[in-house]
């Protein structure tokens, strides 16, 4: 216990039996509404108390809904997420197939049309892995009745010759590599030259005089002089047309795309094609069959 001093026992009493007797009151005394005195105070005294507990717990208890609710909700943007990833990838695969399909119904097309034209379907399968050389390789061969210095074709237009013959692959010379050149030809005036390859995209046409008349968009066609392409196959347009001494500085924009070739035509012989002939409209049961090339 702790000790009082003497001097302070009279004062600790007095304030003690003074303390007793206010707590009897309060016990006995009620208010105007028939509550005891006592129960107010307690009441005034533990309000503040629970008003502050309540408070700390609301925000407590809000705090952690809001967390629970903020997982829940960061669960939901990952699946969220890899939802729309997975049908990013879906369209991605499906814009894919229907351009592979349009690109077989033009080949299917382009075959029907020229149906008396000997020529071979091949897949391209892959490409040179020398940056200085622009050339593909395709999955027929000798087997298939493949050999060098076929020319090879799209429905665009003249894509290159076959370099090297393998059992069941060959290596096609695309027209833009420099070591590249067939004949042509200005579709208005008839005017032939050569175009060569530059390892860029655009290619050139050599040996056409500086009077010459050539308009840019003019077409190129093939002349057939070098024994590799028929005649008039579109090889690509003019982009630009400078004097010079004694030769025009011809640049042609190829009509292939042969910086995106998937499949590609080998014509097994010279017999000549109509560039000009109507393609027929493709049957859809019968593609299945005849336009895809072999895999």
């Amino acid at each position: 216990m702790i000790a009082i001093p003497s001097r302070h026992r009279s004062l600790t009493l007095l304030a003690a039996i003074v303390l007793a007797q206010v707590l009897l009151l309060a016990v006995q005394i009620k208010s105007d509404r028939q509550v005891r005195l006592i129960r107010v105070w307690s009441v005034t005294m533990v309000s503040p108390l629970q008003r502050v507990g309540a408070w700390t717990i609301g925000h407590i208890h809000a705090g952690w809904s809001n967390y629970v609710d903020l997982r829940h909700t960061r669960r939901e943007n990952q699946d969220l997420r890899s939802e729309v990833e997975r049908l990013r990838r879906r369209n991605g695969e499906l814009e894919g197939r229907a351009a592979e399909a349009d690109r077989l119904a033009d080949l299917f097309g382009f075959r029907q049309a020229h149906a008396e034209v000997p020529m071979l379907a091949a897949r391209v399968i892959g490409v040179s892995a020398d940056s200085l050389s622009r050339t593909i390789y395709i999955n027929r061969g000798r087997g298939h009745g493949v050999r060098k210095n076929m020319g090879v074709i799209t429905p665009d237009g003249a894509v290159g010759k076959v370099l090297e013959v393998y059992p069941s692959t060959a290596q096609v010379l695309l027209l833009s590599d420099k070591e590249s050149g067939v004949g042509s030809l200005l579709a208005t005036t008839r005017t032939q030259g050569t175009v060569d390859g530059t390892g860029e995209p655009l290619l050139v046409m050599n040996y056409v005089r500086t009077d010459e008349q050539v308009s840019i968009g003019e077409q190129v066609l093939t002349s057939g002089l070098d024994r590799i392409f028929p005649k008039d196959l579109p090889i690509g347009t003019v982009a630009e047309a400078k004097p010079g001494n004694p030769f025009k500085a011809i640049r042609i924009k190829p009509a292939a795309h042969l910086d995106r070739l998937e499949e590609v035509f080998v014509l097994l012989t010279l017999q000549e094609l109509d560039p000009k002939k109507e393609l027929p409209q493709p049957v859809a049961a019968a593609p299945a069959k005849t336009a895809a090339p072999p895999q």
